[in-house]
């Protein structure tokens, strides 16, 4: 039994068909080669996809990036009131534009572009002569300004200006009977036409243009003084004021009105601020309320008077009756003023005032009455030489100085006159000239004018030809020089011609209206304001600044223009200072009265 038993045993226990040391090695080996096998297949699939794929999308990018890109669109840069028209896009497309336009950095400030960077630039062009110069006319309804002149016998209650309007706004020629005038040039103009004289000017304005958005300002050719004119006696307010609001509301419907809402437009009134400035609604307050007006005010206004206490009028201006049509013909009436033969020391064309307690007129008549070297000519009622231009002109030409205090307001055309003839003024208050007329006439008013304050000669009783008498020869020489360089810039050229190389009143009437745009305009690009703490009733205070200077303090000049506090005399101040009101305005009408058998 046990042979058997053993035997069983051994046949379960199959042996290995190898030895069993010999059998562990050879696994071990073929294990590394097959981690070697794989890890050089991965690394070959590592390079296949580093030199094959990523190689070939990285040259897909570049030629991708080597192609034009889609410039950004410039609509940011436009100015913020004008728009492209939209492009037609996918409907899906437009939230994703919309919002991108919209996006802005936190703390980012997008830079605004004016709508008149255009005009301004147009300066840049050195070939361009009108560069910065260029004036667009608005074309207004012809009951604005040709009605008028059809309808011209109603102008004015006193005196026919029918007459008045022809030759361009000139009127009729004046014959050179006596020798007084030059032989061309001279005209009886009427001191109201500006309106119409400088709206022909603007006609042969050489830089005019029908693209606003080059104009370095915009005129409205308004008659403005004529409308007043013909509205003031018997008419309500209603009437008086109907063509002022007519104007403005079709001026503010107007696309070049909203690119400066009006900053940039001014207009011509040929009579003085106060007929435009009406303070009530009363009937029976004096003139329109045209210079009142919200859109008036950021207008300027260019008046032969102004007000010293508002910032939209500046004083031009009054016509004389010199109207040259060359350059030659201005050269050759300087040059006979210098070698004029002036045997008076003073002279005074004008009547008194005795309603009046203020006016020196009386005192100034007077003296000239009382002196041997005064020459008076009265120009009370019937008494016509003082309105014959060439007994004017005569008596101008024969005097060193001409005396030109207050009339019923502060200026009077006689100073043009005066000094047309070669003869230094004398003024009594600074209002007369020195306030009023600061694009024409220098501020250094000592080197062409005298100036006698009023209370001088009111209550100090100063003798006028002793004062006139201490200034040596050789200063009176050099100042009538100067009176005479300045008639250029004084007079109106003749509306059908223009001067070659001269500059008239209206040019340099012109010339100051873009100045005073350009530095607006220069201002708001850069965000700030001509003067520091501006205070408009001080208007008259700045045009008289230095340059450079923003502030304007105290001046000597101050008790001249104090305005009266409500209740208080209108006539004048209590310091010697004489404020204008409704009533001189009024008055000068009236004196109108004396010019009717002209």
């Amino acid at each position: 039994m046990v042979p058997r038993v053993a035997m069983r045993r051994r046949a379960a226990e199959v042996p290995p068909t190898e030895p069993t040391e010999k059998g562990n090695g050879k696994s071990h080996t073929n294990r590394i080669c097959l981690l070697v096998s794989l890890s050089l297949f991965f690394w070959a699939l590592l390079l296949y996809f580093h030199f094959v794929v990523i190689g070939s999308s990285t040259n897909i990018e570049n030629q991708i990036h080597l192609q034009p890109q889609p410039q950004p669109s410039s609509s940011t840069s436009l100015p913020v009131h004008k728009f492209d028209p939209p492009k037609e896009k996918d409907p899906l497309d437009k939230p994703i534009l919309a919002t991108t336009s919209t996006f802005k950095p936190p703390g980012t400030a997008e830079k605004q572009e004016f709508p008149f960077v255009r005009a301004l630039k147009t300066v840049d062009n050195k070939s361009d002569p009108c560069g910065g110069k260029y004036i667009y006319v608005h074309d207004l309804p012809s009951r604005f300004n040709e009605d008028m002149l059809r309808d011209c016998k109603k102008l004015s209650l006193w005196t026919n200006m029918c007459k008045f309007t022809t030759n361009a706004g000139l009127g009729p020629p004046l014959e050179n009977i006596e020798g007084v005038f030059s032989d061309e040039g001279w005209y009886a103009t009427n001191q109201f036409a500006v309106d119409v004289i400088f709206s022909n000017r603007m006609k042969q304005y050489k830089c005019l243009t029908n693209d606003s958005s080059l104009a370095a300002a915009i005129f409205v050719p308004f008659y403005a003084g004529f409308d007043v004119a013909r509205y003031l006696w018997g008419y309500n307010i209603s009437t008086r004021d109907a063509a002022s609001l007519d104007l403005v509301d079709w001026l503010t419907q107007r696309p070049e009105w909203e690119i400066m809402r009006g900053k940039d437009h001014f207009l011509v009134a040929g009579r003085i601020t106060w007929d435009f400035r009406r303070l009530s609604e009363e009937e029976n307050d004096w003139g329109n309320k045209l210079l009142f007006l919200p859109a008036a005010k950021n207008m300027s206004m260019l008046v032969v008077e102004s007000s010293p206490w508002n910032a939209n009028d500046f004083g031009i201006p009054y016509p004389t009756y010199f109207h040259p049509a060359k350059d030659s013909e201005v050269f050759d009436w300087q040059e006979r003023m210098r070698n004029l033969d002036r045997k008076w020391l003073f002279s005074f064309a004008g009547a008194p005032r005795p309603d009046n307690p203020k006016s020196i007129r009386g005192q100034i008549i007077d003296q000239c009455r009382n002196s041997n070297v005064g020459k008076l000519l009265e120009c009370d009622f019937g008494e016509s030489k003082c309105h014959s231009p060439s007994s004017i002109m005569q008596m101008f030409q024969g005097s060193l100085f001409c005396l030109q205090p207050q009339g019923d307001s502060y200026t009077r055309r006689s100073a043009f006159d005066s000094m047309l003839a070669g003869c230094i003024p004398v003024f009594f208050h600074p209002g007369s000239a020195y306030t009023q007329y600061t694009w024409h006439l220098p501020k250094n008013y000592s080197t062409y004018s005298v100036f006698i304050p009023e209370d001088d000669i009111r209550k100090r009783n100063m003798s006028i030809e002793e004062r006139l008498l201490r200034i040596p020869p050789e200063q009176v020489k050099t100042m009538r020089e100067n009176v005479i360089s300045l008639i250029p810039g004084l007079i109106y050229a003749d509306p059908r011609s223009e001067l070659e190389t001269l500059k008239d009143a209206f040019d340099v009437s012109v010339q100051a209206v873009i100045d005073k745009v350009t530095r607006l305009r220069k201002n708001m690009i850069e965000g700030r304001t001509e003067y520091d703490n501006f205070v408009e009733e001080n208007s008259w205070k700045y045009a008289l600044l230095e340059d450079g200077q923003r502030e304007a303090g105290g001046h000597v000049w101050d008790p001249f223009f104090s305005k009266p506090k409500p209740g208080e005399d209108s006539g004048n101040d209590g310091n010697g200072g004489t404020t204008i009101s409704a009533d001189a305005a009024k008055n000068s009408w009236k004196s109108e009265q004396r010019d009717k058998t002209q």
